[in-house]
């Protein structure tokens, strides 16, 4: 392309991106704008740039479909419409390799510390109690580690996990041939009744919505570990306090929530985060996963190149609409 795009960012990045850029396009960085501002900015744009600040809807990209492309700044690409984006020949991008490692030693460091009873026995010994047996744990190694998700996290979290010499299954709808000495591939059903603990490392879609729930649990042949590190969309609470309850979920450690703005919680949902933060079994972390200073750093690299290397094959006039993962 001989002439500058003009981007406009609209959520807080590293300022990795911007310098990658500079030289192609130019940036309207607007971190601290009000949603209802963002039509108006957005107007003679050829680029977006988002986090998390909006649900990009068919409405809003059917009324800005002069866009060219639209790159999110994480992993997950549930609050845009694709298919609409699609439609509109709107190419969208996102950076799941920015932050595949935090996600992966989140995961790990949450089923440690599920295993080893950490957080029961530092809030114990705060209260006076000194109980070594009633935090007697579980060894990993011994364990056999389903991974429902074999993309940048999952993989992730397998590769974290081959030091502690556990079996780690791993079944991915769309995708085969990733078995390796370290890694089963398995079908659904082998890896639902031989995993002893079950780690959910796939995005929100209309396929995923409330998958974790009573059904799944009706075909757990024990109790197993379950962790929630994926989006919220993903698991129904209450059937998931119903299966703690039953003891079909021995475990859980979910670093995200269905509805994740706790001022606006109904009774209901207050009642349900109330509950599972009172539970000794039951750890959970504010959307963490993936968010440390390494990975906000590297998300903005990798979304840097890879809106780079739009830029670089994109020929005008004309542009042509798909998902870049």
């Amino acid at each position: 392309m001989t002439r500058k795009i003009s981007v406009l960012i609209v959520d807080d990045v590293h300022p990795i991106l911007m310098d990658k850029l500079n030289d192609y396009a130019d940036v309207d960085y607007r971190p601290d704008c009000d949603k209802s501002e963002i039509d108006e900015l957005v107007k003679g744009c050829n680029g977006l740039v988002i986090r998390s600040k909006m649900n990009l809807n068919a409405e809003f990209l059917n009324r800005n479909s002069h866009l060219d492309f639209i790159a999110r700044a994480g992993s997950g690409m549930d609050n845009i419409d694709l298919v609409v984006a699609e439609a509109n020949n709107i190419v969208c991008m996102n950076a799941p390799e920015g932050n595949r490692d935090a996600v992966g030693e989140h995961t790990v460091g949450m089923l440690l510390n599920l295993a080893c009873n950490i957080n029961k026995g530092h809030s114990e010994i705060g209260s006076g109690v000194w109980d070594r047996e009633g935090n007697r744990g579980f060894e990993i190694g011994e364990k056999t580690v389903g991974i429902i998700g074999y993309g940048n996290t999952g993989s992730s979290v397998a590769k974290k996990l081959s030091g502690f010499g556990c079996r780690v299954l791993a079944y991915d709808k769309y995708k085969s041939g990733f078995g390796s000495d370290s890694v089963e591939e398995v079908d659904f059903d082998t890896l639902i009744t031989e995993s002893d603990i079950i780690t959910f490392h796939i995005p929100l879609t209309q396929e995923t919505e409330g998958w974790i729930a009573a059904p799944l649990f009706e075909l757990f042949n024990h109790p197993k570990v379950v962790l929630n590190l994926s989006r919220g969309g993903i698991m129904n609470t209450e059937d998931v306090i119903n299966a703690l309850k039953t003891g079909m979920i021995s475990h859980l450690g979910i670093d995200v929530l269905e509805n994740e703005k706790l001022s606006m919680l109904s009774a209901e949902e207050g009642a349900r985060v109330k509950w599972l933060n009172l539970q000794e079994n039951v750890i959970m972390t504010p959307h963490v996963g993936g968010w440390t200073d390494a990975s906000y750093k590297r998300i903005s690299e990798v979304l840097g190149d890879k809106i780079l290397s739009w830029i670089k094959q994109a020929k005008e006039p004309e542009f042509s609409g798909g998902y870049v993962g």
